[in-house]
């Protein structure tokens, strides 16, 4: 177990077939790293889905495991797949076919930031990419996979909830006019990384505490949910995005002044959440499919 490459906040008792994951709320920059960038400490963060697992820290007290990053988004994305290296900034490097996430710079190390901005004044070489992969991606996902298959083991499902946040302009821009704006966007790849009974009671959860909710428009779920989100053998993968301006100043990236209480609301969320998986509820006939 790598102690740099994620947090694990465990229940005294995991009572629940649902995880959460929290892959892009880490905020440990390597000295190293920001020496090598053009960009200063906090344009950098600009990626980050900031205090994300801080609005999910109610995970283990209600039985579920809460698996958090502490390494950047910036840095090592860990909701890419490990392959996809991007030879624009990795010296070296080999891409095959067309992959729009690493034409944009959006690799497993990214190129790029919010709004395009490069991250580095050059490029990086291979063999240090691979040991960022080594340190940071594989112990990551290695815990994850872990988690996964114990909750089917003890429960014969599990529910993976993949926690991030997103832009207010991003939701602006894909909410067609005259068309509420929704609080929460959940992604479930439309249909092929979770059953449709775990997401409409993810969905209800979000309902519950009176948030408006979208699904797949503009985020049905990258990597994780694809890799994770096998619902035919019992596995579920929800991807959660939350609009960052109901509990953050996003251009100065610190709490705003109704974090505590809209925090207190997500830990209702998840307590909803996780009776979705717990013995006996609703969703575990599902495992049988």
């Amino acid at each position: 177990m790598s102690q740099s490459a994620y947090r694990l906040h465990m229940p005294r008792q995991v009572d629940t077939s649902v995880v959460f994951s929290s892959p892009h709320s880490g905020c440990d920059y390597p000295w190293a790293f920001l020496t090598q960038s053009v960009l200063d400490e906090h344009v950098i963060r600009s990626s980050e889905d900031a205090f994300v697992d801080q609005l999910f820290s109610k995970a283990p007290e209600v039985g579920a495991p809460l698996l958090a990053a502490t390494a950047p988004r910036a840095y090592v994305d860990l909701n890419r797949d490990a392959a996809e290296l991007d030879p624009a900034v990795i010296e070296g490097a080999r891409v095959s076919g067309q992959n729009p996430r690493i034409s944009s710079g959006l690799g497993v190390i990214p190129r790029v930031v919010a709004n395009g901005r490069a991250i580095y004044r050059g490029k990086i070489p291979l063999s240090e990419a691979k040991a960022r992969l080594d340190r940071i991606w594989h112990p990551y996902h290695d815990q994850l996979r872990t988690l996964l298959a114990q909750a089917q083991a003890q429960f014969g499902q599990a529910i993976l909830i993949d926690c991030h946040s997103m832009p207010r302009d991003a939701i602006e821009t894909a909410t067609a006019a005259g068309r509420p704006r929704p609080d929460v966007v959940l992604g479930d790849r439309f249909g092929a990384s979770a059953s449709a009974e775990v997401v409409a009671q993810v969905e209800d959860a979000f309902r519950a505490a009176g948030f408006r909710v979208g699904r797949n428009t503009p985020f049905a779920g990258a990597y994780i949910a694809q890799r994770y989100g096998r619902p035919l053998q019992g596995c579920h993968a929800v991807q959660v995005e939350i609009d960052r301006s109901l509990y953050m100043d996003e251009a100065a990236i610190r709490p705003n002044a109704g974090f505590a209480d809209f925090r207190r609301l997500m830990g209702g969320v998840v307590a909803d959440i996780a009776r979705i998986g717990r013995a006996g509820g609703a969703a575990m006939p599902l495992a049988a499919e």
